[in-house]
């Protein structure tokens, strides 16, 4: 590595000189224009040629005989988040029905991609999502809002014995799944090769991203545990004291989880210290819930198990994005 002097030309404008080597390699002369490209951490690159675009990615799938629906669509969400800009199915025309109906489902189950073209024998799917509109930071942000609002309304619908709550509950898990994949999606496209390789910065941050956005997945995934307990307690067979006390866990565990995002988003090592310790406060109050839940029996004692099970695992996720918090303050010097 050299060092180079900037000079000041014409009051204004900054220049600094370039390896005669590295010009006579890349076939320059003077006149040729050079192309400038400002990096995450602040370096700046110089190429002799525009970067060339990122190659859209395609991915076949050849389905040969009777395939069930779980199968076909993992396979299709496993190469959305593997970053496939093109997924083509091709199949026998008898299994034309089926693959057309689970391809638009995929569709509308994640963000971004369209069928675009269909024949007897083969269907191909584009992904038109845009990364630059729909950013990772913002994809945790929604989830937050989601995550919290269905875990207040699983035990709302509970209380008020509301079962298009609790189904309403359950059929937004589906929006946090989406907002996951996304962001999966996104930290493989960064290592994809052919991608502009991210800076040291853009690295960790797609990484605790992922990580962040698994773990409110998870607690998306407690609160549709929670709502589907509702058949359970459809004829009001929970006391209010009970809830009472269900619904102090609940307003414990979003609490360190609100506490925890926000330190996350301000690099806040003290309120990120916070939310890890009042996991203990919360421990007592799912250890009081075991207690007064462990005389039911039945179908109410595995009910009201997975539901004290929820709130404590639910807590110990935002604990998790705490310390991921913690890490990142770290590694930003704060």
């Amino acid at each position: 590595m050299e060092g180079r002097k900037l000079q000041l030309t014409g009051g204004s404008t900054y220049v600094v000189s370039l390896p005669k080597r590295w010009v006579l390699d890349a076939g320059l002369k003077a006149g040729d224009t050079v192309f400038l490209e400002t990096e995450g951490d602040g370096a700046v690159s110089v190429r002799p040629r525009p970067a060339d675009k990122v190659p859209m990615r395609r991915r076949l799938f050849e389905e040969k005989g009777e395939e069930r629906r779980d199968h076909l669509l993992r396979k299709l969400i496993g190469a959305y988040i593997g970053g496939f800009s093109f997924i083509e199915i091709r199949f026998p025309s008898e299994m034309a029905p089926f693959v057309r109906k689970v391809a638009r489902e995929f569709s509308h189950m994640v963000i971004g991609p369209e069928v675009i073209e269909e024949s007897r024998n083969a269907v191909i799917i584009q992904d038109l999502s845009d990364t630059a509109e729909l950013s990772a930071e913002k994809c945790l942000r929604r989830m937050h809002l989601i995550v919290r609002a269905m875990h207040e309304d699983a035990l709302e619908a509970l209380r008020t014995h509301d079962e298009a709550l609790a189904r309403d509950v359950a059929q937004r898990d589906q929006d946090v799944d989406r907002l996951y994949w996304m962001v999966a999606k996104q930290y493989n496209v960064a290592h994809t090769a052919g991608a502009p390789p991210p800076n040291a910065a853009s690295k960790i941050e797609l990484h605790n991203s992922r990580l962040i956005a698994k773990l409110l997945e998870r607690i998306g995934d407690h609160a549709e545990r929670i709502a589907r307990t509702y058949p359970t307690f459809a004829e009001g067979r929970l006391e209010p004291r009970l809830i009472k006390e269900m619904d102090a866990a609940r307003e414990s565990a979003m609490a360190i989880l609100d506490k925890a995002f926000t330190a996350l988003l301000t690099a806040d090592v003290d309120a990120a210290n916070e939310a890890v310790d009042d996991l203990a406060r919360h421990q007592k109050l799912i250890n009081g819930l075991s207690h007064h839940v462990a005389t039911r029996k039945g179908e109410e004692l595995l009910a009201l198990a997975a539901i004290v099970d929820s709130l404590g695992r639910t807590a110990n996720y935002a604990t998790d994005i705490a310390e991921i918090a913690i890490d990142h303050a770290v590694y930003l010097g704060t």
